[in-house]
């Protein structure tokens, strides 16, 4: 969330700022709401310390005297009208907390201004020498794509959306998170297993909740399956207080994430291009605020040198402000060029959420000085794996089913070939 007293403060300026955000956000309602429960506050507060200061005087009356038996009758009128405030304010309170939660982050003053995806900017493209895309088709039209990837059972078993990973498809997907993984850790991020299910309060303080309740699936007793490590392990430190000196906080985590992907439909969830349930190597920071916009540097070049040790072209975007995510202050796109499909796939956002969701987390450091400040979140995939699996498919197949092993996962496949 923002910093209310920056809302107030500099109200026309967020929102211009927001305006630029896709977001229906009613902004003028939620200053009116600030305004009515801080009002609310000030009433409350006023009786309570008239009923503090009428049950001090009566401890010095005797009980026995007119006066006493006056100011008892006028602290139980008193005392009902304090309730009567506190439930008036506490009312207030959730009113405003309500609409709170439905303000976005400010994009940062570096983001393109845009109002679709159309308008993103893209910073440049990297393309490995040697490129031969002669055997070039979509990954699901490839010899035996259904034998190494099942669908069909995966529709029967679960539903659209779950495949089975069979055989050398399985060692692939295998491979491609260990080496994640390694990379992750080779870049001094510290490995996490994290649950695959989350309460409300650690979907709410990542920005899930309430922007992204319609893409979650539920389990019904309050809990969710993660969309991605990012909610997970951001909560791990949710109410925690960092000293200065230990910042930044590096963290990794490979997950499964489920997301119901309402709305998609056509050509681009067809195969592995949009999955129900996929796995992803998450990478997550937490920064000292003047090193936040630095660190997304460093990040988003974790993410890439990945693809680079893959040889997979790929482009990197920077996120314009129209389709910049609820939380997000600045974001980076990767996307892989799909030979086959002829076709950018993203494989990976990198981030920077400055206090927005430390602010709703509780995830605060001690500064050299002894203050309390907010610190700020990052996180970006290193990487997705279908999107990777299917660039892998389409640019290194060989034409007869055959699909050539990328060196940098010698490590964990012996074979330089695999068949589907």
């Amino acid at each position: 969330m923002l910093d209310i007293h920056f809302f107030r403060e500099h109200f026309e300026e967020v929102k211009a700022k927001l305006a630029t955000k896709h977001f229906a956000c009613n902004l003028d309602a939620v200053r009116t709401s600030d305004a009515k429960r801080l009002e609310a506050l000030k009433a409350f507060e006023a009786a309570r310390a008239r009923q503090q200061a009428e049950s001090k005087a009566l401890a010095s009356l005797d009980k026995t005297s007119e006066a006493f038996k006056e100011v008892v009758r006028s602290l139980k009128v008193l005392s009902d009208e304090t309730k009567h405030l506190e439930a008036s304010f506490k009312a207030a309170e959730a009113e405003f907390q309500a609409l709170w939660l439905t303000v976005p982050n400010i994009p940062d003053a570096s983001v393109p201004i845009g109002k679709t995806s159309q308008e993103n900017k893209e910073l440049y493209q990297r393309h490995p020498q040697n490129e031969d895309f002669s055997h070039a088709c979509p990954h699901y039209e490839l010899p035996n794509f259904e034998r190494g990837l099942d669908f069909a059972r995966g529709n029967k078993v679960t539903g659209a959306g779950f495949p089975f990973y069979v055989g050398s498809m399985a060692h692939l997907v295998r491979a491609l998170i260990a080496f994640f993984l390694q990379s992750a850790r080779e870049n001094g991020y510290t490995e996490l297993l994290p649950p695959l299910l989350v309460n409300a309060a650690s979907a709410t303080a990542t920005g899930q909740l309430p922007d992204k309740e319609g893409q979650m699936y539920g389990t019904g007793d309050g809990f969710y399956l993660i969309p991605t490590a990012e909610v997970p392990v951001t909560n791990f430190f949710r109410s925690e207080i960092f000293d200065e000196a230990d910042l930044p906080k590096k963290y990794c985590a490979y997950s499964a994430c489920f997301r119901r992907e309402a709305g998609s439909w056509g050509k681009d969830v067809r195969g592995l291009n949009r999955l129900h349930q996929f796995d992803k190597v998450e990478l997550v920071q937490w920064v000292h605020p003047e090193k936040s916009f630095e660190a997304l540097e460093a990040l988003r070049k974790d993410a890439e040198s990945l693809l680079q040790a893959l040889k997979l072209p790929y482009r990197v975007l920077e996120i314009c402000t129209g389709d910049l995510g609820f939380p997000h202050a600045k974001q980076y796109d990767l996307e892989v060029w799909a030979a086959g499909q002829r076709r950018w796939l993203e494989v990976s956002s990198c981030s920077c959420f400055t206090d927005f969701q430390a602010r709703r987390a509780d995830i605060r450091y001690r500064t050299r000085e002894g203050s309390l400040r907010f610190v700020h979140t990052l996180n970006g995939s290193g990487l997705a794996v279908p999107r990777v699996l299917a660039a892998l498919l389409e640019n290194n197949h060989l034409g007869d089913g055959r699909i050539r092993v990328p060196s940098a996962l010698k490590g964990w496949l012996s074979e330089n070939e695999i068949q589907l």
